[in-house]
């Protein structure tokens, strides 16, 4: 019983500190306001050209105009920029501050990260009205209520991996770009350059096992419609969720021993 205790006064000790750091970084990040609509725009950038080759492409089906409006919204709050929040710190020497706080390194991360996608939402969300109002967007409550677990999922699963590939900074000074052919996985197979739902068979269901589909395309998908099978693709998320998350606890350890021995 004390056990039990003990351990949810620890939870309940790093979700406080998760909400006081959200809550730090959003201050923060509104004092670059400008930036972050700079961000904002760049990031809805891709989903908007492939709102318009795509209903080129395919004039009058309304599921293009519905998938693209919401996977600018799931882009926006799935984003992730630890390539430069993490690496950045560990090429200025802030991670070996960060390593003495006693409170798990990767939760300042885990805030920032957050603060920046809700400030990505509260920017984006006009532009996505606006879109969708323009493109005729067509949801159900339905669709919308089952794809927000797949959102909630592929927002942490985009994280892990993120964050995973951004470690790489304390081996080379070229992390930015390991997580610059991250992110083009994630356009590539994401769902971003092309909807899976319209792509044959074989390579549709490939597609939806690999874990750059979990990150983008998946809340998208459901959203419109074109999901049958919800629960399995809930599965292949919290699949990916566990796996990246162990992957990443592996390279950190890695890392962290690393950066003691080099940095005494």
């Amino acid at each position: 019983m004390t056990a039990t205790s003990v351990s949810g006064a620890q939870v309940e000790r790093l979700f406080r500190l998760l909400g006081l750091g959200i809550w730090r970084s959003s201050v923060q990040w509104w004092s670059f306001r400008t930036f972050v609509i700079t961000l904002v725009i760049g990031q809805a950038v891709t989903p908007l050209l492939g709102l318009f080759v795509w209903s080129s492409a395919i004039p009058g089906n309304p599921t293009v105009s519905t998938y693209y409006v919401v996977l600018l919204g799931v882009q926006l709050m799935t984003v992730s920029y630890e390539h430069h929040t993490l690496a950045n710190g560990i090429y200025g020497g802030d991670f070996a501050i960060e390593l003495t706080k006693p409170r798990p390194v990767v939760l300042d991360y885990l805030a920032t990260n957050l603060a920046i996608r809700l400030w990505h939402l509260l920017f984006g969300l006009p532009l996505i009205l606006v879109v969708g109002w323009l493109a005729g967007l067509s949801l159900t409550a339905s669709n919308v209520l089952l794809a927000v677990p797949a959102l909630v999922l592929a927002a942490g699963v985009r994280f892990v991996f993120t964050y995973t590939l951004a470690i790489t900074a304390i081996w080379t000074q070229r992390a930015h770009g390991v997580v610059g052919i991250g992110e083009s996985l994630i356009f590539l197979l994401g769902g971003s350059a092309a909807p899976l739902s319209f792509l044959p068979q074989p390579i549709r269901e490939v597609g939806q096992l690999l874990p750059f589909w979990s990150m983008l395309g998946a809340p998208a998908e459901i959203a419109a419609g074109n999901i049958s099978d919800v629960t399995t693709v809930y599965g292949v998320q919290v699949a990916w969720l566990i796996g990246l998350s162990g992957l990443a606890a592996f390279v950190w350890h890695l890392g962290v021993r690393r950066f003691t021995a080099v940095g005494g």
